[in-house]
């Protein structure tokens, strides 16, 4: 169990340390995904019909998310059973 926590640890360590840097390594292509971000935002304003809708449109995979914790648990619990 402890070297799972360490383990854990330090892949979130460079893993943090990587998607804050790698922006910094590709500076152009963060602007360019920044610029289609943006162009993406004012294409769903200009394309609202009725201006008294939400602003905020909530999109919630439920079967997606369901599908994935089964598989999921599924995996674990087979590893864990061949890791004994």
């Amino acid at each position: 169990m402890t070297n799972f926590l360490i383990t854990s640890l330090i892949a979130s360590v460079i893993l943090t340390l990587a998607l804050n840097l790698l922006p910094m390594l590709f500076p152009k292509t963060a602007a360019k995904a920044e610029r289609k971000m943006v162009e993406k935002m004012q294409e769903m304003h200009a394309d609202r019909v009725d201006p008294n809708t939400p602003n905020v449109k909530v999109f919630f995979p439920w079967k997606a998310m369901l599908i994935a914790s089964v598989v999921l648990t599924v995996v674990i619990n087979l590893v864990g059973l061949f890791a004994h």
